[in-house]
């Protein structure tokens, strides 16, 4: 074939070119434009999913992050005494303040003489959360008592918390309020505590206790306790354990808080209600109730005291003998009391027996909880079973001898040992404690006949008598109410001040302590007046001798307050 022209060849050539780089462009458009299309279909269906499907979910987290939610703490309820005197208080959370909590501070007045049993608060942990049973739950924050009136009477107390929103820029900066709902404050618990009264008795046993004789001028920091009773209504109106703390501290949350657990006087622990100690001889009112009710004996009853008795091979002496070598001579049932005479108290134990002694011991509340609604001890009662159980021994005839005066396994609170000497003050009737005001009281009538109560009583007013175990009350007597203060000041200085004389009845006792210290228990538990009692009181102090010498002389002086003040 010939051969073509050159040009042809090329042209030829260009043509088949040009056909190859068309459809590769035209796949390359038909790419572009799809993945253009794909990409809108994307951007349109999530639009959708985000303005439509998930619209109003994300419309809500902006909201959110523009407003902002504050906790308004509540004003915790505040808790004053029987005359409206406060005892602890709250400062109301400042609303015009910024930040996720606004809080609400709380106040206590005279802290350490109230202490025990106004208790204190803290912040709420996991178990308190979990086991409200409040109706106003707590949360994540929240305080809340842990001790005293503030953990019993909590869920009145807690209030309700009130909400405040604010509207934040982007950067959280405020811009303005949006709302407010009020905090409720909590309720207002009145206690029959007297304030007045509970100061003096806790400054009794710190700042004013060496004032009250050289017998008290070596003692320092001492374990004690003080109640205080209405004999009628059980109201209680003392109530002091020492060494105390301060529920400030737990409040402000300071360094002190290790501090009181680690010490070894224990201040956390509330000796008034939850210490237990032998009672000694304030227990031999109840042997002597018990006794005459069984008629195991009677009025005219008479034991010849020798100095002391025997039990197989061992010997019981009576404190007298003991101390001054110097025997009492006949004792009758009065006698006994007034003289707190172990001898006759022995005997009357013997024919009595454990059993009926813990029948009627628990008849005057020992050995159980009195339900005062704050953290107390039971006790114990022992008995022949008892030490056969937990002893692994038989019951021995001195161990009724030690029970009998109070000591041995015999075990109570101050507060039970109040109560029963309420029981002689109130003719018969035990009233349970009220730690609140104008509560209806709880009383119950003893099997106890008026001729039996009437002979006790007898010897209750004659141990605070000349010739009684209570010598610091002999011839007790106070400023004569009628006297007014514009004629003490037209006094001249010769002239005496006019008083009047308090009849008291009254119970020593002297426990053995067992400690290292080696010093016995001092008990002190009385009434005044005799007739229509108005106070009841009992001391007890840890380790420091006689009752007699150191816990009767601090009764005087709350009597004494008690009978000068106004009203």
């Amino acid at each position: 074939m010939p051969k073509l022209p050159i040009f042809q060849k090329g042209q030829r050539a260009s043509i088949n070119f040009l056909e190859k780089n068309k459809s590769y462009q035209d796949s390359q458009l038909i790419i572009f434009f799809g993945g253009i299309i794909f990409v809108f279909v994307v951007l349109i269906v999530r639009l959708f999913q985000l303005t439509i499907v998930k619209g109003s979910y994300y419309q809500r987290l902006a909201e959110t992050n523009r407003i902002r939610e504050t906790v308004i703490e509540p004003e915790r309820g505040s808790i004053i005494d029987r005359k409206g005197f406060v005892l602890a208080k709250n400062i109301p959370a400042d609303i015009n303040k910024s930040g996720e909590r606004l809080t609400s501070g709380r106040l206590y007045f005279s802290p350490e003489a109230i202490s025990q049993i106004v208790g204190y608060r803290q912040l709420a942990d996991n178990n308190d959360i979990s086991g409200d049973l409040c109706l106003n739950k707590l949360k994540n924050g929240d305080k809340t008592g842990k001790k005293g009136v503030e953990k019993t009477y909590d869920c009145e107390l807690r209030g309700k918390p009130g909400k405040k929103l604010i509207e934040v820029d982007a950067r959280g900066k405020y811009l303005n309020t949006i709302s407010i709902l009020s905090p409720q404050k909590g309720q207002t618990i009145q206690l029959a505590i007297d304030l007045e009264l509970q100061k003096k008795a806790y400054d009794l046993l710190n700042s004013e206790l060496h004032s009250l004789g050289k017998d008290f001028a070596k003692l320092n920091n001492i374990k004690a306790s003080i109640i205080g009773l209405k004999p009628r209504t059980g109201e209680v109106i003392i109530l002091v354990s020492s060494p105390a703390y301060n529920p400030q501290d737990f409040e402000n949350n300071t360094s002190n808080i290790e501090k009181y657990f680690l010490d070894e006087d224990k201040p956390m622990f509330n000796r008034a209600t939850e210490g237990i100690y032998p009672p000694g001889s304030v227990f031999k009112p109840i042997i002597a109730a018990a006794a005459l009710e069984e008629n195991k004996i009677t009025s005219k009853t008479i034991v010849e005291d020798h100095g002391f008795i025997k039990a197989g091979s061992q010997s019981f002496g009576n404190w007298y003998y003991l101390q001054y070598g110097k025997t009492e001579g006949q004792v009758n049932i009065v006698k006994a009391i007034q003289r707190s005479n172990d001898i006759f108290f022995y005997k009357t134990g013997g024919l009595l027996g454990p059993d009926l002694i813990k029948i009627w011991a628990e008849k005057f509340g020992l050995g159980k909880k009195t339900n005062i609604d704050i953290d107390e001890s039971e006790g114990m009662i022992p008995s022949s079973f008892w030490k056969e159980e937990m002893l692994k021994d038989r019951w021995y005839l001195g161990d009724t001898y030690n029970l009998s005066i109070g000591q041995g396994y015999l075990q109570v609170t101050p507060l039970q040992i109040a109560q029963t000497i309420s029981v002689f003050a109130n003719d018969g009737y035990y009233c349970k404690p009220q730690l609140l005001k104008n509560k209806k009281p709880d009383c119950d009538k003893l099997p106890i006949s008026d001729k039996n109560l009437q002979l006790i009583q007898e010897g209750l007013k004659q141990a605070c008598q000349t010739g009684g175990t209570g010598w610091p009350l002999f011839e007790f007597k106070v400023r004569s109410e009628e006297l007014k203060i514009s004629q003490v000041k037209e006094a001249s200085e010769s002239a005496k001040i006019p008083t009047k004389k308090i009849e008291v009845a009254c119970k020593t006792g002297t426990a053995e302590s067992h400690s290292l210290s080696g010093l016995p228990h001092a008990w002190f538990t009385a009434y005044a007046p005799s007739i229509n009692p108005e106070l009841i009181l009992t001391v007890m102090i840890e380790e420091v001798g006689q009752g007699s010498d150191l816990a009767a002389p601090i009764a005087r002086e709350i009597f004494k307050k008690y009978f000068e003040r106004s009203e």
